[in-house]
């Protein structure tokens, strides 16, 4: 059994996506721990409630971002993680953390990558006028939402879309393929090599796996 610790921020409901599917399909890997920056975050619960630890630490505890993710690392190694899920963690991470758990670090973010790193991607998106818009799961490297792209769904924008209608519609599908890019991993068919994402053997390209 694989060991799957997620760091958090707020209403956990990609976190409440991965425990659902690690009673269902995962079969080789399992929650065991939560962190959150945010005492208050209802992750937190949710974690509780299925049975895996429930932790925050406070940032302002800290007299530096090294400092945080210093201690964090040291507390989710307790738990020896062979995946690391974030899962609407809004930290940035410092260096020394993405390097110690590079590999096996994985992060979804609301846009098609590589368009539109970084924050407020669906208001950027309906700006623009893109005909769709989506959410991708990739591996954590150094660079902000860089990393190589693991798997993407896709979803249109309408012309009647706001940004709670469009994040709606997007966090569906968040719900669907971050618990099997999950499974792929525990499952030892998903690696990073050489900045690379290759499942199954296979190299994948910039759009991840199935790209159009």
């Amino acid at each position: 059994m694989k060991n799957i610790v997620v760091l958090v921020s707020g209403n956990g409901s990609n976190l409440q996506a991965i425990i659902d599917a690690c009673e269902t399909s995962i079969d080789k890997g399992k929650v065991v721990a939560v962190f959150s920056n945010k005492a208050t975050a209802y992750a937190l619960e949710r974690a509780s409630k299925a049975g895996a630890a429930a932790i925050s630490l406070d940032p302002k505890d800290f007299d530096t971002r090294d400092a945080f993710d210093h201690e964090l690392m040291k507390q989710m190694d307790e738990y020896q993680p062979h995946l690391v899920i974030l899962a609407g963690y809004m930290r940035i991470l410092s260096g020394e953390f993405v390097r110690h758990y590079l590999g096996r670090m994985i992060n979804i973010h609301p846009s098609l990558l590589p368009k539109y790193p970084g924050l407020n991607t669906y208001q950027r998106a309906i700006h623009a006028g893109d005909e769709e818009h989506g959410t991708s799961v990739h591996f954590v490297t150094e660079q902000l939402d860089g990393g190589p792209v693991i798997l993407q769904a896709k979803v249109p924008i309408f012309e009647e879309d706001t940004v709670d209608t469009l994040t709606e519609r997007v966090q569906a599908q968040e719900h669907r393929i971050y618990p099997l890019v999950a499974k792929w991993f525990v499952e030892d068919r998903l690696e990073m090599k050489a900045g690379k994402a290759f499942l199954d053997g296979k190299q994948l390209g910039i759009h991840g796996h199935a790209e159009d």
